[in-house]
């Protein structure tokens, strides 16, 4: 009897068209994921794969964003919570994920954003896909957070950079983990202007709590894929298919062991 078979998807912006990559290696493979779980770019992804889209389709979508397609940089545009409007992604998720809800998913899925208020993880594991993910994407004081109940939502990476510990709560007895952040501490030459100045905050702080969880829980994978791609911001809609090669040849290499991990 075979063991579940979990993928942990972390943050990535578009460094997390790497976990495309990965996907389509496991379907060639012939290996499905009992269970998904995804902050930021990896909740986009597993979420739209939980949901029965398989990985060249998503890789077709994704390829073809433009900085257009997902954000309005019209200008003099800041908003009391956010320097850039969000409507096109919420409208680009809606027209892929329409009203589906996490629990009807294909595979069992969840996603993760952090609630400002209360300072803590929110696990989304039932509602509105849509919702859930572009939570766990909002980039704070970037993007507007979202309402939800009683919480106000913003990246799941905050908190939480890869879902490991979330994907084995879920079930999963082997975990594939994916981390696609790896060299966003290097130094930099220039931060010009306040949205730079955010975004370099959000990665010196996300590198150095990432660091400091590692050597407190250690690896907690079984598998962790870290893609290498110096060079690449995370924020720059540019050299997606630089990701994606390197998520589908890393997650190649690794197949045999999959196999032999959960078999």
């Amino acid at each position: 009897m075979s063991k579940t078979f979990g993928l942990a998807l972390g943050s990535g912006g578009s460094r997390g068209v790497a976990h495309i990559g990965a996907l389509l290696a496991l379907e060639e493979a012939g290996i499905r994921p009992d269970y998904i779980a995804g902050c930021s770019m990896g909740a986009v992804v597993g979420g739209c794969f939980a949901a029965g889209m398989r990985a060249e389709q998503i890789r077709d979508i994704v390829l073809q964003l433009k900085a257009r397609d997902l954000i309005d940089v019209s200008p003099g545009f800041v908003s009391r919570m956010s320097i850039l409007r969000t409507k096109k992604l919420e409208t680009l998720l809606s027209d892929y994920l329409g009203d589906k809800k996490i629990e009807d998913m294909q595979i069992p899925f969840c996603s993760i954003a952090t609630d400002l208020y209360s300072g803590k993880l929110k696990v989304f594991t039932k509602g509105l896909a849509s919702v859930a993910i572009q939570a766990s994407g909002t980039i704070p004081c970037v993007f507007k957070p979202v309402r939800y109940n009683d919480m106000l939502l913003v990246d799941g990476g905050c908190l939480c950079r890869v879902p490991v510990k979330q994907v084995k709560e879920m079930g999963a007895e082997v975990v594939l983990a994916i981390d696609a952040l790896v060299n966003t501490y290097q130094p930099v030459q220039n931060v010009g202007n306040i949205l730079e100045l955010v975004l370099r905050v959000f990665d010196i702080m996300d590198s150095q709590q990432t660091e400091m969880h590692n050597r407190i829980d250690g690896d907690i994978a079984d598998i962790t894929l870290k893609p290498e791609l110096k060079d690449m911001s995370q924020y720059a809609i540019k050299d997606l298919d630089k990701a994606f090669d390197e998520g589908y040849k890393l997650c190649k290499e690794k197949i045999g062991e999959i196999r032999k991990l959960i078999s």
